[in-house]
């Protein structure tokens, strides 16, 4: 483990926030790693007060992109003003997936194929949430949709992929957020409320992702800049999101 990987924590806790975390420190290119406390992901951080705000402030967040479709933020609040935050409402704009799924699917098969068919049906909205993360400027980033594991989780997932981090490495980092439920029905039972479905995340749903989006378009990069993300973006993403030394564990 690294001095700085001793020092960082990957899950954050707040305590209306149930899935933030960070994705830093994963191997990567190169023998480096993806450096800590430049990009977090989390579910919607609509209810953000108190301790919660001190908190988010310290890590220093520039940029929230918000993944969520329009009625989804009416729905649910955006987060509030912060000093020294600019808020960015990206939908990437795909079919919603209610009642799609079948008794008996393979959990991890069926969130794939959701996932492929998100990034086929949004791409620019993908490849333009990546461009506001791979602008140096724009950091640290937060992104985050409704609970913070499928539109988040592949935008991370696309992410972390070329930065060259391993399919496993990343599939388990989209795998911690079924702790999140934990989380979230310890809260709702405390404040009386219905415990909701939506944290879970079935290892091996962004492995087979991957290999699907993979299959059509070649490489994750191929399909980026398919997407419209340019060579030059791609390049300023592994600049401002990996160390220059060489990673030597977490």
């Amino acid at each position: 483990m690294t001095a700085e990987g001793a020092r960082m924590r990957r899950e954050i806790g707040f305590t209306g926030v149930f899935n933030f975390r960070d994705v830093g420190g994963y191997p990567a290119l190169g023998g480096r790693s993806v450096r800590w406390r430049r990009l977090f992901r989390s579910d919607a951080p609509s209810g953000l007060s108190g301790d919660d705000r001190t908190r988010f402030a310290s890590l220093g967040i520039r940029t929230v992109v918000d993944l969520r479709r329009t009625y989804e933020v009416e729905r649910q609040g955006r987060m509030p003003d912060l000093d020294g935050v600019a808020y960015r409402h990206i939908d990437p704009g795909h079919r919603e997936w209610h009642a799609s799924y079948r008794p008996g699917a393979d959990p991890a098969r069926y969130f794939a194929d959701r996932y492929l068919d998100l990034a086929e049906e949004g791409a620019h909205g993908l490849a333009e949430t990546i461009r506001v993360i791979a602008a140096e400027e724009s950091g640290p980033v937060l992104v985050h949709c409704v609970t913070g594991k499928d539109r988040t989780g592949v935008v991370c997932a696309l992410v972390l992929a070329l930065l060259g981090v391993p399919d496993d490495d990343i599939d388990a980092d989209y795998a911690l957020s079924a702790r999140a439920n934990v989380r979230y029905a310890a809260w709702a039972r405390r404040n009386r409320q219905a415990v909701l479905p939506g944290f879970a995340s079935p290892p091996g749903s962004v492995r087979l992702f991957l290999a699907g989006l993979r299959a059509v378009h070649g490489t994750v990069e191929a399909y980026l800049i398919g997407a419209g993300l340019g060579a030059d973006e791609l390049a300023a993403l592994r600049t401002h999101l990996l160390e220059q030394g060489r990673h030597h564990g977490i």
